[in-house]
């Protein structure tokens, strides 16, 4: 009761607080649950996936670190941290699955054969669960990913191979697309690159863009399906030359109407994918979002509250690109807690959203239009101290997930009577 009121009491000084700038806090509160995040399946597990009873991460410019003990270590055990995460999230998200995830009965099922049923009860589950699903085919970890070339191998039958694990995985995604009654992402990264400088880099754009055309030639129902496509900048053995860089995909993503994927970690450690946002959305209709945090690389660290997250989320409100943007998240850290990691991430990307949300946009709007610029730097200033917290904190409590920092406590004793035992 102590608490109720604390908290009541600090949100009515806030919106009263807003409210003298003209923002409606109980408009923005509605706004930001009707934002659904997705939620990587890979963070529960270090990005090993259920393809063997020891599948482990390996190859293909990926790399995850650290040994915190309860992993989850078949598809039920991460289906119940999912569970025990969303339970401690404001409003209904989704998630985004890679083809690695199948479940096979144990039965060996090639990437190029993968089909709709693998992934049954997955859907099945997140029917009662999610807000929706997405999916990745998997270019990684496998033999014949090896040499780190997939779909621009120069070796054919390593490309057709890829191209049909690609075709296979679109077959997935309008699947759970069309379950689950709101578009799956289909998205398409692959590590192909070279570690040190090469002497042609137009041939392997030329057959990265003849396998996609191969990959995205069956049409689907966009009510289904969405294909989009990531680029990187480096990674581990692509040190020198990514295939499939920023400009090439923004390229193939306008012309060929696909979604473009920009990853907060593929860029340079100082380059910020703000701006990259609006700029895109001229001419794409939409856009998926892989919201991570790059130190000194794209090393995928827990999303966090930082002038990054809030200038991307400043683009994507201000824009009002809710709609047209598709956020995910894109970390492993194999160091902490994994169900922490989930919750820090998703909930540092609603306050960032919130944060933007109570801004008075078109006040500033007005004030930039009528060039009083030192008007508009002063209530920008000004509005970094506003209680934004104390709406935060009303939003926890009507959503009935932990306030403040007691969902930490939720998550410790799960891991005491769950993840403890896990060996």
């Amino acid at each position: 009761m102590q608490m109720r009121d604390s908290i009541n009491k600090s949100y009515q000084l806030a919106r009263d607080q807003y409210g003298e700038l003209g923002v409606d806090t109980e408009k923005a509160l509605k706004k930001l649950e009707d934002v659904s995040i997705s939620l990587h399946c890979w963070q529960g597990d270090d990005v090993g996936g259920f393809e063997t009873a020891d599948a482990e991460l390996s190859g293909g410019g990926i790399q995850t670190t650290g040994n915190y003990p309860g992993k989850a270590r078949n598809a039920d055990e991460l289906r119940s941290d999912l569970e025990k995460t969303y339970s401690l999230l404001p409003g209904k998200h989704r998630l985004n699955l890679h083809a690695i995830y199948l479940e096979n009965e144990g039965k060996k099922v090639e990437r190029n054969e993968v089909q709709p049923k693998h992934f049954s009860r997955w859907i099945d589950w997140a029917k009662e669960n999610t807000a929706g699903l997405d999916f990745n085919p998997s270019f990684f970890s496998h033999p014949l990913a090896g040499d780190g070339f997939t779909i621009a191998s120069n070796n054919k039958k390593i490309r057709e191979f890829w191209i049909e694990h690609g075709k296979a995985t679109r077959e997935i995604a309008a699947a759970m697309g069309k379950a689950m009654g709101t578009p799956c992402v289909n998205n398409v990264w692959i590590p192909d690159g070279f570690k040190d400088t090469p002497i042609d880099r137009k041939a392997p754009r030329e057959r990265l863009t003849d396998s996609l055309n191969k990959i995205f030639e069956e049409k689907f129902d966009k009510n289904y399906l969405l294909d989009s496509v990531e680029s990187k900048l480096f990674g581990i053995g692509s040190e020198s030359y990514v295939v499939g860089s920023h400009e090439y995909y923004l390229g193939y993503a306008i012309r060929n109407d696909v979604l473009l994927c920009l990853d907060a970690g593929h860029f340079h450690p100082t380059e910020s994918i703000a701006d990259k946002i609006p700029s895109v959305l001229q001419y794409l209709d939409e856009i998926l979002l892989h919201v991570s945090r790059g130190v000194r690389w794209d090393s995928d660290h827990v999303v966090t509250l930082s002038d990054d997250l809030h200038a991307i989320a400043n683009e994507i409100v201000r824009g009002n690109f809710l709609n047209r943007v598709h956020i995910g998240l894109d970390f492993f850290d194999a160091s902490i807690n994994r169900i922490a990691a989930w919750v820090t991430g998703t909930r540092n990307m609603q306050k960032a959203l919130l944060s933007v949300l109570l801004e008075p946009t078109e006040k500033l709007r007005k004030i930039e239009n009528d060039e009083d610029y030192t008007k508009r730097l002063a209530l920008l200033e000004e509005l970094k101290t506003f209680p934004s917290g104390a709406v935060w904190d009303y939003f926890c409590y009507t959503q009935n997930v932990p306030v403040g920092i007691a969902w930490l406590d939720e998550v410790k004793k799960y891991e005491n009577e769950i993840l403890s035992k896990r060996v």
